[in-house]
């Protein structure tokens, strides 16, 4: 129990870190992200794969106002626009 207790206070001490150095480079990951980002590097995912992953859905072109537009319904009332889904739960801020 207490090697358990003890992995657990290294584990977000390590999460702690890595998120206080993202926001040091102003990276705009979340901790969440952080956290599934180096789950992904613990069971052996390519560091550098997931950072050009990270980048490219980052500088994703955000939906055009065409296609947010509402659509009208057949009572000729609109639809409510829908909410941007973002793949992060925080989103990424661009560079």
């Amino acid at each position: 129990m207490e090697t358990e207790a003890a992995a657990a206070r290294q584990a977000k001490e390590s999460l702690e870190l890595a998120f206080q150095m993202s926001q040091i480079l102003d990276t705009g990951l979340d901790r969440h992200t952080l956290s599934l980002l180096m789950a992904l590097c613990d069971r052996g995912a390519n560091p550098e794969a997931l950072a050009a992953l990270v980048r490219e859905l980052s500088s994703a072109a955000p939906p055009t106002a065409a296609a947010a537009a509402p659509t009208p319904v057949s009572n000729g009332a609109a639809a409510p626009a829908p909410a941007t889904a973002s793949l992060f739960p925080s989103g990424l801020r661009r560079p």
